[in-house]
């Protein structure tokens, strides 16, 4: 690299980026991708406040529920019959009330069903069909058997797929509630065939089923202040939008089953064993893990089959769901753990086929999970914590959660540091671990902090997917989380087809990286790259604190960020969020210039050595020995033969001194200014804007870093110039040395160039064996009977 001398203006230039003119493009120029949100995001009023809390005039709806449920193992079919009390705390008259009828999910003519395409023939997977038959065939959706008043009369009632409308007589007021039941019944579904967020599964070798029961009972759709009633058809996607009530549940199976459910059991007396309530009274007060059903007392179970039946009783307060799992298969242990103040007890169930992971691993994970939560949010609120193992790979309800790993039949597993696909994860312990403190999560998001699933996922999934990684990276070091680590979403946000982070639930493509790792990953990117963790730590734990039993959107989300820390981030949100652009930043050039001082001496000898330093041409090179005329014929020399370029000259000396005496003192010192300017050009080639973490190594090898933020690129966020003025020399430049950022391609990240390694490998051809070689060894191979 040449330097170049530059005049006295370049001094002008000591701290500032220089821009060049933006040249046509089809991207967002740098004052569009730094616009302010507030035409995207709802108007703040006295409900929603500009600041992204709660208003003075916040209301939601209540939904209180007494309900009793009776499974029949017989026939794998539900009956229940509940009674719904409805308050209507907002400012508005309802003339009617919506129900969610999430079974009609599994009619044959559901709209689910009727919207699938055709899979992949080229590559068709057992599970695949297996799934396509059992839905087929399942004699899915909700049988209604009567929706009653107060007083037993029949209500009028309109069913629309996967919504019921009860019509009111009159008009239920502001302030006034309104009680009514609805009894039904309807088939469960096989859960390991279908894979539904419920559902049984059936274990052959002894005869026996496990059910996880979820979106069992007509729920009562979330009406808000932002949108009205909540009734958007249930496609599969988008979950649940559910308002906060109080439920008294009553649970009806088998006597010896086992029973796990939202909420405290209210009649241990009346289903448990003597020894198994002495044990269960124990782990309430214990922080060491205690079986209240031993394996060795799940096992025997297993072959037994009660005549009678036993009724759980549950209750649980300020919670929007209710699920539960039964079988006579359950192991059952228990410890407390700690939620800041507040004591939890957490809890597992499992059948022996879990073992040997699901006693050593779960309730250890579910304790884990709310202690760190707990820290970067709020105190659990909720009395119990548990994880259950069945069919369902992994799903979220109030203080209960489905969690599907288990090891294989043989209770070996794998270590998905050696195999990292999804089916070793499903039989690893980090799958487990990983599986539990997600869904454990969930309670947090949404189940408490109350945002809208059926139209935003990755409100609930997105943030608690990013506390995921913040909670597996404290359980141990270089813990193998699959999402979070910027560099692990490169390969979705280069890909296609891709919507924005803010679009519909069910019209997202690639749903787990859209919903769950995109905006986890850029939380994390956030926090550690941008806002840094004190500022974003605040304001998190800010914004769950305000909307702890409440229902927040998207925009009061990124008004409390903001709120809460004193950082601009419409630029973030809008690239992260609203867009689908990556990041790729090149080091696309550099240059160094240095002062011209004026001085004929100094400015001559530099040209001079400037020139020196050039390699002589070929031609040059290959000349040299040969005479010239004018070595031949002397004569032909004159004054500018004899002339030397780089001689000072007294016409120099005194164009020298002319510009001394025009100087101020303070523009001489300046002239003597001995230092390195340069100027480095970075193109955003991937076109979501980012700060330039750099690191910049020097002649003398001493390495410097530095963040310039991300609004270097208001002005022009193709491409910008950054000057760094030095006293010793920069001999290398790397963007984003840590990985930080999700850049997209790491081979321009460095000036000079790094060499791409990576190692290949030697395979031997191996030869089909032709129809007659083929033959003879089937001969061979043939069974003897």
């Amino acid at each position: 690299m040449h330097p170049t001398r530059t005049a006295l203006g370049l001094l002008a230039l000591l701290a500032f980026s220089i821009s060049p003119t933006l040249h046509a493009t089809d991207r967002q120029s740098g004052p569009e991708k730094f616009a302010q949100l507030d035409y995207l995001l709802d108007t703040p009023t006295e409900t929603r406040l500009a600041s992204g809390a709660p208003g003075p005039v916040y209301w939601q709806q209540r939904a209180d529920y007494d309900i009793e449920v009776t499974i029949d193992d017989r026939a794998q079919r539900l009956i229940g019959r509940e009674t719904i009390t409805y308050h209507n705390q907002s400012p508005h008259s309802l003339r009617y009330i919506w129900l969610q009828l999430d079974q009609n999910r599994f009619r044959p003519d559901s709209d689910d069903m009727l919207t699938k395409t055709a899979p992949d023939f080229e590559q068709f997977p057992y599970k695949t069909l297996a799934n396509l038959l059992t839905r087929q065939d399942f004699e899915g959706g909700v049988d209604l058997k009567a929706i009653e008043d107060a007083n037993g009369k029949a209500l009028n009632y309109t069913v629309n797929k996967t919504m019921l409308r009860i019509d009111l007589a009159e008009a239920l007021a502001p302030g006034e509630q309104f009680r009514f039941s609805v009894a039904w019944e309807h088939n469960i579904i096989d859960a390991t065939a279908v894979g539904a967020r419920g559902g049984y599964e059936y274990f052959e070798a002894d005869e026996n089923y496990l059910y996880e029961i979820a979106q069992w009972y007509p729920r009562v759709a979330a009406y808000t202040d932002y949108q009205g009633w909540q009734n958007k058809q249930f496609l599969g996607n988008g979950e649940f939008t559910l308002e906060l009530g109080t439920f008294e549940v009553a649970i009806t199976v088998p006597a010896d089953h086992i029973v796990a459910a939202t909420g405290v059991l209210q009649n241990p007396g009346d289903v448990l064993s003597r020894k198994q309530r002495q044990r269960y009274e124990k782990a309430q007060t214990s922080t060491e893990q205690r079986f209240i059903v031993t394996p060795e007392e799940a096992k025997q179970n297993e072959s037994s089959r009660a005549s009678v039946k036993k009724t759980w009783r549950f209750r649980a307060e300020n919670v929007r769901d209710f699920a539960f799992a039964s079988s006579r298969k359950f192991i059952w242990d228990a410890r407390m753990a700690k939620s800041g103040s507040r004591d939890v007890l957490a809890m597992s169930f499992y059948p022996n086929e879990a073992e040997p992971l699901w006693s050593q691993y779960s309730t250890p994970a579910v304790a884990h999970t709310i202690d760190v939560y707990s820290r970067f949010t709020f105190e659990y609120p909720y009395p119990v914590s548990i994880s259950v193992n069945g069919p369902v790979g992994g799903m979220e309800y109030p203080m209960i959660t489905f969690n599907k790993p288990r090891p294989y039949k043989d209770g070996t597993y794998w270590d998905v540091r050696q195999k990292p696909d999804d089916k070793t994860w499903e039989r690893s312990k980090y799958g487990l671990i990983s599986v539990i403190i997600h869904e454990v999560g969930h309670n947090y998001f949404p189940m408490i902090v109350n945002s809208d699933e059926r139209q935003w996922t990755w409100m609930d999934e997105g943030l608690n997917t990013f506390l995921q990684f913040v909670t597996e990276q404290a359980w141990e070091e270089e813990y193998p989380s699959r999402r979070g680590e910027p560099e692990k979403i490169v390969e979705y946000m280069i890909s296609a087809p891709q919507v924005p982070i803010m679009t519909n639930s069910e019209s997202i493509y690639q749903f787990g990286s859209n919903a769950y790792a995109k905006p986890a990953t850029a939380l994390n990117i956030l926090r550690e790259s941008i806002m840094g963790r004190e500022l974003f730590d605040h304001a998190f734990r800010e914004y769950a604190t305000r909307w702890k039993f409440k229902r927040p959107t998207p925009a009061d989300f990124f008004r409390s960020m903001e709120d809460a820390s004193a950082v601009d981030l419409d630029w973030f949100w809008r690239g992260w969020f609203y867009g689908t652009e990556y990041v790729d930043v090149a080091v696309d050039n550099i240059a160094l210039y240095q002062l011209d001082t004026g001085n004929p001496e100094v400015e001559k000898a530099w040209q001079k050595t400037q020139k020196d330093e050039r390699e002589p041409t070929l031609g040059q090179q290959r000349n040299a020995e040969a005479e010239t005329l004018l070595q031949r014929y002397p004569q032909l020399r004159d004054f500018y033969t004899e002339s030397d370029e780089f001689s000072v000259t007294p016409w120099d000396y005194a164009q020298y001194e002319q510009l001394q005496q025009s100087l101020t003192d303070r523009e001489k010192a300046l002239l003597s200014v001995d230092k390195n300017f340069y100027a480095v050009t970075f193109r955003n080639i991937g076109g979501l804007v980012t700060p330039l973490p750099l690191r910049i190594t020097y002649g003398d090898g001493e390495v410097e870093e530095l963040q310039i933020p991300a609004e270097i690129w208001r002005r022009n966020a193709n491409e910008v110039t950054k000057l760094f003025i030095t006293d010793r020399e920069i001999t290398g430049i790397e963007f984003d040395p840590y990985r930080s950022t999700a850049d997209a391609d790491t081979a321009n990240n460095a000036w000079p160039r790094k060499p791409e390694t990576s190692r290949f490998k030697l395979f031997k051809e191996k030869e089909e064996p032709n129809p007659m070689r083929r033959d003879e060894q089937e001969k061979w191979e043939q069974p003897i009977y």
